[in-house]
């Protein structure tokens, strides 16, 4: 029998009371967690995100995005914060529009950490904008490292670090790895959010100045009967600024062509992956074993602090997808021993660990971990081996500590004249130097306010020969619905012949949505 189409509406109201009743239980707990006004304990932060995880999981039957060849695209596609176009928004889009040379520099270090970021940011279906929060934090500079200790693309503190399970230490700091600092910065916004009531600005916000922060100042303008708004409420000028900047940048993406601003491409592809090392491994050693040069594998995993990882993990490696399966097949082949370059050394009178380890440049930790040791407690005469270092590694882009260690890089010596409207902060970007050396190398505080046509001495790394890279990459593709061999070969510029032969597709009739092919494509014209 048909059921009445009363009943059916019936059963459908009430299923949606159902669903408001679970609502207003979620809003009773954002509304407690406002309550707080310091930074909340790991196990407030955890409970907090397994709530709103509840309202992430829900069957959508909408109509699956558009394929983009470019991120940027891709993000562009997605932005949904609306933009006020009010003097602070402007006033940084209009910064970031006259300096096309810093857009550039952001594209290039973004190109190896974006799909990656997008992807995960999609997962949790948080506002695409906050995938180009790098940008304002770092200017993707995995290296990044602020006069309060924040360091990484995310720019973490390292209390905040620690709050959300990023492990710092003498080998490792997980404050710069990609993937764990991504995973952190994801959680920390994603409990901001849930804890000031659902508004992603002042989430945002918080990111930079604290929850703590945030909350007071809320609270100060209820009780004022002001509204509560991240426009409203009396912050920090750092602060102030800071979700303008982000503003400003999804709306230059968003008009790109009407600010005359080129966003160069990034492919849309996975063009990296997390390999499982199992133990720890000489950095040099596992560089070798992919093909990649030393500054390559340290640009992918900068949460490295020395010249292996860390004895008691992470044990993983981030690597380029084209060279993942070659390194993991030398990898199964090198003994756990070998991993580790060592030599023997006879323990002498007055040696220690501790004494040993620094004559080396290595931790007590590596020598006992390399020789089983339960203490520290070593006998004259004792045979140990002890890990190895390749000494001085010239790179710009590894550790400040290891850095220091490396030949000074010459410098040139450049100056530049103030103009109109002229921050250092504005002056540090654009020569690709921190605001810290801009103001020692001037005898300037931070905070100075320069003068028109002030000249500013500002130090450039010499340009060095520099091998020309390959812009062929091994990219993984997910077939999406209405794809097929003859439409993938035209979108990245290849033949369907070198499709099959890449993925041994022969004999195979149909592609498969979700089903992953390996491309090798020129990034130049894809």
């Amino acid at each position: 029998m048909n059921k009445s189409p009363l009943l059916v509406a019936l059963a459908l109201a009430l299923s949606g009371c159902q669903t408001l009743t679970t609502l207003d239980s979620d809003s009773q707990v954002a509304t407690q967690a406002n309550q707080q006004l310091e930074g909340a304990s790991p196990n407030d932060i955890n409970n907090a995100l397994m709530v709103n995880a509840q309202y992430q999981q829900v069957d959508s039957d909408e109509q699956e995005a558009p394929v983009f060849d470019d991120v940027w695209e891709r993000i562009r596609y997605q932005l949904s914060i609306e933009i006020p176009q009010n003097r602070p928004v402007v006033t940084e889009r209009n910064y970031y529009a006259r300096h096309q040379a810093y857009l550039d520099r952001i594209s290039k270090r973004a190109e190896p950490y974006l799909h990656f970021i997008v992807e995960e940011v999609e997962k949790r279906e948080m506002p695409i904008e906050i995938a180009l929060l790098p940008i304002v934090e770092s200017a993707f500079d995995p290296f990044g490292y602020s006069n309060r200790s924040a360091s990484g693309i995310w720019q973490f503190m390292p209390a905040t670090g620690e709050r959300f399970d990023l492990k710092q230490n003498w080998w490792y700091d997980g404050r710069r790895d990609i993937v764990q600092s991504t995973r952190a910065a994801l959680d920390y916004l994603s409990y901001l959010h849930k804890t000031l009531e659902g508004d992603w600005l002042n989430a945002i916000a918080a990111y930079n100045s604290g929850e703590g922060r945030l909350m007071r100042a809320i609270k100060k303008n209820r009780k004022k009967h002001l509204p509560t708004d991240f426009w409203s409420l009396d912050l920090p000028s750092e602060t102030t600024a800071y979700v303008p900047k982000l503003l400003a940048l999804a709306d230059l993406l968003k008009r790109s062509d009407d600010f005359n601003v080129t966003w160069q491409p990034v492919i849309n592809a996975q063009v990296v992956e997390v390999v499982d090392v199992g133990s720890q491994i000489d950095l040099a050693l596992a560089a070798d074993m992919a093909d990649m040069t030393l500054t390559e594998l340290y640009r992918l995993n900068p949460g490295f602090n020395r010249w292996a990882t860390d004895p008691n993990g992470p044990h993983s490696l981030l690597l380029p997808v084209d060279k993942a399966e070659e390194f993991s097949q030398k990898l199964a082949n090198t003994d756990v021993k070998n991993r580790l370059r060592w030599q023997r050394y006879i323990v002498a009178r007055g040696d220690s660990l501790s004494v040993i380890a620094k004559k080396f440049t290595t931790s007590s930790s590596a020598i006992r971990s390399l020789n089983k040791l339960k203490s520290n407690t070593i006998k004259v005469g004792q045979e140990l081996l002890v890990p190895l270092t390749d000494g001085a590694i010239n790179s710009e882009h590894l550790p400040k500590q290891m850095r220091l260690a490396a030949n000074k890089a010459t410098r040139t010596k450049l100056s530049h004249t103030v103009k109109s409207g002229d921050t250092l902060w504005d002056i540090s970007r654009e020569y690709d130097v921190t605001m810290d050396e801009l103001a020692k190398w001037n005898k300037l505080k931070k905070n100075s306010v320069l003068r028109l046509n002030q000249k500013l001495t500002v130090y450039k790394s010499a340009n060095k020969p520099q091998a020309t890279a390959s812009t062929n990459r091994t990219i993984t593709y997910k077939v999406r619905r209405g794809d097929s061999l003859a439409r993938i070969a035209s979108k990245f510029n290849l033949s369907v012949n070198e499709i099959i032969k890449w993925n041994n597709l022969a004999g195979q009739k149909y592609l498969q949505p979700g089903q992953k092919l390996k491309l090798k494509v020129d990034v130049r014209s894809s």
